[in-house]
């Protein structure tokens, strides 16, 4: 389950991190084609601007995702392991 999850979160960190990284980087150095009108007062760097909102909502999509079918089933199977365990009687021991 751990690798499940950390898995996936270091890709969609990268993913996420990285994207507004390259927006911000092309801001500071490549600001000439940031400028480029696309059509109206529409702006390149406008348009990658609202893009890192897409880019998180498709993040966030792939995340809810992607619990639903890998880490939720085996938090249902441990949880109903948890609770058999419970209505036997038996207990675990702890250190």
């Amino acid at each position: 389950m751990r690798s499940a999850y950390r898995s996936f979160g270091i890709a969609a960190t990268l993913v996420s991190v990285g994207g507004f990284l390259i927006y911000v980087l092309m801001s500071s150095f490549a600001a000439g084609l940031m400028n480029q009108s696309l059509f109206g007062h529409l702006t390149i760097g406008l348009a990658l601007g609202l893009g890192q909102f897409v880019l998180m909502g498709v993040t966030i999509w792939l995340y809810v995702r992607h619990m639903h079918r890998r880490i939720d089933p085996v938090t249902h199977r441990l949880r109903a392991q948890a609770r058999h365990i419970a209505s036997s009687g038996r207990r675990s021991r702890t250190w």
